[in-house]
């Protein structure tokens, strides 16, 4: 299923975002007992932790990993982990710090990466040569077309064998990340891109609902045996009306 829906408000997009991130939670903890789903930073971080906030089902059968994540302690504020970790531990729910599959910056970057993938690996159970299936993956998109750490014309949109790389040249500050690749992302169940802001725009109407020419990393977004979703507000819409 590839689908998009415009929204008109934060209030409307928290419940549009809660109503997806629930059904997909519920189904499955009743498949495999277990909800795991990839969170992204910036914006996002506002608009999930609202909806984590307001009594999602089940959050005690959570497993939070991030999409990528900058290469900084938690304590700064880029940190991705340690924005969420802000807003939804210490008692603000009952997620605790367990339930979040986070990286080691106390190692050097390439063995970070390593490292990562080889939790995620053991998070999900997997044996030599399964590959991760993630329950859902919430992206975000810059106005320059990037998802994750997945840049435009860069060498990492070109990998196929790592599921987590380390970029250490991104564009956008910090240099150093860690970052879920294509192979991986697109073997989720769900990707669900949720899209605000009018810098956004431009890109928008060349990838929706066209798609002609790939472009942008966030058109390589195609999940193998999974759904596709687009939750935008108006002003990252707006030429498409």
């Amino acid at each position: 299923m590839n689908s998009f829906t415009i929204i008109e408000s934060k209030d409307e997009l928290v419940t549009k975002l809660k109503k997806e991130i629930e059904k997909r939670a519920e189904n499955a903890i009743q498949d495999h007992g277990e909800f795991r789903v990839g969170l992204s930073g910036g914006s996002l971080v506002e608009y999930v932790s609202d909806v984590i906030r307001s009594s999602v089902i089940g959050l005690t059968n959570w497993k939070i990993f991030f999409c990528d994540e900058r290469f900084v302690e938690e304590s700064e504020r880029n940190s991705t982990y340690g924005c969420y970790k802000r807003a939804l531990l210490d008692g603000q729910t009952i997620l605790n710090e367990e339930q979040f599959i986070k990286i080691d910056t106390k190692l050097s970057l390439d063995d970070c990466a390593r490292d990562y993938e080889t939790r995620i690996l053991r998070a999900f159970n997997c044996s030599d040569g399964q590959m991760p299936k993630f329950d859902l993956l919430i992206l975000g998109m810059g106005p320059d077309g990037h998802t994750c750490s997945l840049f435009p014309e860069h060498i990492l949109l070109e990998e196929r064998r790592r599921l987590i790389a380390a970029i250490d040249d991104s564009p956008k500050p910090p240099s150093e990340r860690i970052t879920m690749t294509l192979p991986l992302i697109n073997n989720a169940s769900c990707c669900l891109f949720v899209i605000t802001g009018e810098s956004k725009a431009a890109t928008i109407e060349q990838i929706i609902p066209k798609s002609a020419d790939i472009r942008y990393p966030v058109q390589l977004v195609k999940p193998v045996r999974g759904d596709l979703l687009w939750i935008l507000d108006a002003d990252a819409a707006k030429f498409l009306k």
